[in-house]
C-alpha cells in the first residue's frame, strides 16, 4: 500500500455546448486517445437525436436514462475462513455514474446500427423508458444482490 496521500479529485469543467458537468464526464468516458473532438461529436449528435426523437430536451433525457441505469446496491467477493461470500454493498455516488457509464457505452457498441452515436441514442432512449440491455444489467445486479442478502453481515 502506498504511503503518499491520495490524490485530490479533480474539478470538473462544464462542457460548452451545454453547460453541465455530467456530459462532460460522459465525454471524458467516451474518449479514446486524446480525441476529445470526435467524442464530442458523438455524444452532440446522439442528444440531438434522442431530442428529435422524443420531442423533449436530449439533455434532459440523458439525465433521466442515466439516473435510471445506476445502481443503488452490488455484490463484492469476500473470502472469510477458506470460502469466497458475495456480500451485497452500497455503491458510492462516484462509482454509480462510473458503470452506469460503462454499461451505457457497452451495450450501445454491441447493439446492431450504422454509426455509435445512432447506437447511443437508440440505447439512451431504451434506458429513459426503463428498458434495454443496461437497465437489465442493473436489474440482475440488484437481483444478485437480493439473492445474496443472508451474507450481508460479512461486510465490514
Amino acid at each position: 500500500m502506498s504511503r503518499r496521500t491520495r490524490a485530490d479529485r479533480r474539478t470538473l469543467v462544464p462542457d460548452h455546448k451545454y453547460n453541465d458537468k455530467l456530459t462532460a464526464q460522459f465525454i471524458s468516458y467516451l474518449m479514446e486517445s486524446g480525441k476529445r473532438s470526435v467524442a464530442e461529436r458523438i455524444v452532440y449528435t446522439a442528444l440531438e437525436t434522442l431530442g428529435s426523437k422524443t420531442g423533449q430536451d436530449g439533455l434532459e433525457v440523458f439525465h433521466k436514462a442515466v439516473n435510471n441505469i445506476k445502481p443503488v446496491i452490488e455484490v463484492k467477493s469476500r473470502r472469510v475462513g477458506g470460502a469466497t461470500y458475495q456480500v451485497p454493498v452500497e455503491v458510492r455516488p462516484d462509482r454509480r455514474t462510473t458503470l452506469a457509464f460503462r454499461w451505457l457505452l457497452g451495450f450501445s457498441s454491441a447493439r446492431s446500427g450504422k454509426s455509435l452515436d445512432e447506437k447511443l441514442a437508440a440505447e439512451l432512449l431504451a434506458a429513459a423508458n426503463n428498458e434495454g440491455a443496461s437497465i437489465k444489467k442493473k436489474e440482475d445486479t440488484h437481483k444478485m444482490a437480493e439473492a445474496n442478502k443472508a451474507f450481508a453481515h460479512f461486510r465490514w
